[in-house]
């Protein structure tokens, strides 16, 4: 078989991708880089349990929320907005919650993404290490406009391919990484017994992990890339293989890079509060080759947030006016330039990104509860769901998802009253 032709069916398998890349590309961004890295150089793998579980419940969400968009042929929020008895307000405070969470983190992940690039420039040019700040900013603005500009003109196919070019050098890079610094078989098994650090900071970590892993945007924006795909009830199998996939690579990808810092950063005894801390720290352990992968990881995670972020509130409104997002539409372009403006907040002000970052994880938590219970009253609706109305172990599952959401809230209430 000639060499070409493996790789043209390489990049077909990896373009391939349906509407799950956008969940990856959401999911794994520098936020959740920056709190699996933050768990495991603090507290070994102790918070695996807390992914793996984040990550199952994803799977049953993204499924049961693209089942419905097949099914019905209805967005999320439209759909509550037409059929629940509270819709409207659970609605609006759904879309405020998560537009909220979002900019927030659209400000840390640019000001990391800026960090990560300056750094790079700096090996090449030294002489930049007097104008960090004004360098910083100037990569920032930069980026942004490049991204805004892409989405001016992009359509979904567009933004599936870059995103899915991103998501492969991010989970590769991770991947590798792993094998050269890895934790012991015994941290592992250990890590999937649920328990909460009991130190410091250890419910805020938990909150953010959930918060960063099933994010609530992932599965209101699901019905709309389900439609975008022009995929239909005859779809219904593929759609399931989708969310499953989407769902095991968040947990392959995220649990990578916990194990690399457990296994390069907490046996150093040096846990992380910045990523260029994390990059310096591995160095040493692991060496030039992996830390340059790592950083392109990181980097690559920063960028496939960008795009999600940026189309989220006009995604989220778009679904409740009318079900269709017109990328097109001046409400798009305003929307999107605004969140642009937002995210230079850090980047102007030099200020941490990490923090912004963790405590934007904490708030997507909120807007989960909502978010689960409206999916479930759908589609056990007999008048919308017809033969197709949700089984019992999908039921089990979604109530499982609600309890745990539940906790998961209240423990993020009390961290961010400690923490203020």
């Amino acid at each position: 078989m000639p060499k070409s032709s493996i790789w043209k069916k390489l990049l077909a398998l990896v373009l391939a991708f349906g509407p799950g890349i956008f969940a990856i590309g959401y999911t794994i961004g520098t936020g959740s880089v920056t709190s699996m890295i933050g768990a495991g150089s603090t507290y070994e793998m102790q918070l695996l349990w807390v992914l793996l579980l984040s990550c199952v419940f994803s799977g049953l969400l993204m499924y049961a929320y693209g089942n419905f968009a097949l099914v019905t042929g209805e967005t999320a929020l439209f759909a509550f907005k037409k059929h629940l008895k509270w819709g409207k307000l659970i609605a609006i405070l759904i879309i405020l919650g998560i537009s909220f969470g979002q900019w927030n983190s659209l400000m840390g992940i640019l000001g990391i993404s800026a960090n990560i690039i300056y750094e790079i420039f700096l090996i090449y040019y030294p002489g930049l290490v007097n104008a960090k700040y004004e360098t910083v900013l100037a990569i920032a603005i930069a980026v942004i406009i490049v991204f805004y500009g892409l989405l001016l003109v992009g359509k979904y196919a567009f933004f599936e391919k870059i995103l899915v070019i991103f998501v492969t050098i991010m989970g590769l890079s991770f991947i590798i990484s792993l094998f050269m610094v890895y934790p012991l078989p015994l941290e592992v098994v250990k890590g999937l017994v649920p328990t909460i650090p009991k130190v410091e900071g250890g419910q805020m970590m938990v909150a953010a992990f959930v918060g960063t892993t099933m994010a609530a945007a992932t599965f209101l924006s699901r019905p709309l890339f389900v439609k975008g795909k022009g995929w239909t009830i005859k779809n219904r199998n593929q759609q399931k293989k989708d969310a499953i996939i989407a769902a095991s690579l968040v947990f392959f990808i995220s649990a990578s890079v916990m194990a690399v810092a457990c296994g390069a950063l907490f046996h150093q005894g040096q846990p992380v509060t910045k990523v260029l801390d994390m990059v310096n720290t591995l160095e040493p352990v692991a060496g030039k080759f992996a830390l340059t992968l790592f950083f392109f990881g990181t980097l690559s995670a920063g960028l496939s947030s960008i795009f999600p972020c940026l189309l989220i509130a006009p995604i989220l409104l778009a679904d409740y006016q009318s079900g269709e997002l017109d990328t097109n539409s001046k409400q798009f372009r305003v929307i999107t330039a605004i969140a642009c403006f937002f995210a230079l907040i850090v980047p102007v002000y030099g200020a941490n990104p990490i923090e912004m970052q963790i405590l934007s994880q904490v708030f997507n938590v909120f807007v989960l509860p909502l978010v689960i219970l409206g999916i479930i009253l759908l589609i056990n609706s007999k008048k919308l769901m017809a033969q197709y109305k949700a089984g019992l172990l999908l039921n089990i599952g979604l109530f499982a998802a609600l309890f745990f959401s539940c906790v998961i809230s209240y423990n993020g209430i009390v961290a961010l009253l400690d923490y203020f």
